[in-house]
């Protein structure tokens, strides 16, 4: 298939920062669509029909077109966090061509003099700023696409929040056009009310001695969670996750999650890594939700029910972790059932009739058992011995 979709990025600077070839596109254009602010950026002689995106936002009725010759304007790089990066879920790249402009991190990497493969980027383009908690990490250099004007001080609060108030902050706004201006300060003491809707926020992060540090590696200190005692421990949850292997972009059911640690620490793996928890107990369903925004992964989805009704539906998983109701009739199967073939399963008991039942789906399925025995030093009177957690027995499980 020809291409029949034309993608012209337009930054602030707009129809005069555009290439030859952009505007030639533009120029020649019978039918151009983009947003309101877009459009206004182009000269009045182009003889294209302008059309605004339609509300609520809607990619439909332009997918409706394919085939016809359509012109999108878009802001900056249109495949960076923009309709472009949509559209190519829907289109092959034959389909399209595309005329980028700088996009607004490249702009604020060149005004801040950082070298972009230095930095992270998150977008908070309608997304929650929790997402943010996972990257805060002393030293980190962050540029953060902002919702709107209130998202700068909410950044702000939220870093101070977390002991790094003194990390330096700079708001950039309307990058690359004649509204274009630079706010440095540090979060500590941010004291700008509200920004310019049109803005990107620079971050480097800096802890204060009472920061709260969260490593990259599995198995976040218990106290970094809200729990009612149900909760899989340290070392058995590095453990844990070491087994379930996560991939990027891979789905888990945590099951039986209690307050989530395991999905959680799925999903701080990586960014596109995915999980579910099915958790009955609505005290526990307090805490995931509660534990997934302050740990930095709020889209992890959270299934009210026990299983293994709670399963019916739900999308096939990569892996499976069962933290709780091994015993309960049926969960072992439809866990089992449920799992992309090539998947990993693995369930931690802890009584003997868990243990028992693992045993016996074992001499069904295979795998590897394995027992866990975690000990502390802990004071005797004057002196210490080891205090022994209850021991685990770990049944792993790959599906043909």
């Amino acid at each position: 298939m020809t291409a029949w979709l034309t993608l012209v990025g337009i930054g602030e600077d707009g129809y005069a920062g555009l290439g030859e070839a952009a505007r030639l596109a533009l120029g020649e254009a019978q039918c151009i669509v983009g947003g309101a602010r877009q459009l206004a950026l182009l000269p009045d002689d182009l003889p294209g029909q302008r059309e605004l995106w339609p509300s609520p936002f809607s990619l439909e009725p332009l997918l409706a077109r394919r085939g016809t010759p359509v012109c999108v304007l878009a802001s900056g790089d249109p495949l960076f966090y923009g309709v472009g990066a949509s559209l190519a879920r829907h289109l092959s790249a034959a389909e399209m061509q595309v005329f980028s402009a700088p996009s607004s991190v490249s702009l604020a990497a060149a005004r801040l003099g950082w070298p972009l493969q230095e930095v992270t980027v998150l977008s908070l383009v309608a997304r929650p700023l929790a997402a943010l908690q996972a990257l805060i990490h002393p030293g980190a250099r962050l540029l953060l696409l902002s919702n709107d004007g209130d998202s700068p001080a909410a950044v702000a609060e939220l870093l101070r929040e977390r002991g790094f108030g003194p990390s330096r902050v700079t708001l950039l706004e309307h990058l690359g056009g004649a509204s274009e201006r630079r706010v440095d300060g540090l979060a500590s003491d941010w004291a700008l009310p509200r920004a310019a809707d049109l803005n990107l926020l620079a971050v480097e992060c800096v802890a204060a001695a009472d920061a709260r540090l969260l490593p990259l590696t599995p198995g976040l200190p218990d106290d970094a969670y809200r729990h009612d005692g149900q909760l899989t421990k340290r070392d058995v949850r590095a453990i844990t996750l070491a087994r379930l292997a996560p991939q990027s972009g891979e789905l888990l059911w945590d099951v039986g999650a209690g307050c989530g640690s395991i999905g959680i620490e799925w999903m701080r793996a990586h960014a596109s890594c995915r999980a579910i928890a099915i958790e009955a107990d609505a005290g526990r369903q307090a805490h995931i939700r509660y534990n997934r925004d302050a740990l930095g992964v709020p889209g992890l989805q959270l299934v009210a029910g026990r299983a293994p009704d709670a399963l019916a539906g739900l999308a096939a998983p990569d892996a499976i972790f069962i933290g709780g109701g091994v015993t309960i009739a049926g969960v072992l199967e439809q866990c089992w059932a449920s799992l992309k073939p090539g998947g990993r399963l693995v369930a931690n008991a802890v009584t003997l009739q868990s243990e028992s039942t693992l045993l016996a789906w074992r001499e069904q399925v295979g795998g590897e058992l394995t027992r866990i025995a975690v000990a502390q030093a802990q004071p005797l009177g004057g002196f210490d011995t080891w205090r022994s957690a209850l021991p685990i027995t770990l049944l792993e499980v790959r599906k043909p």
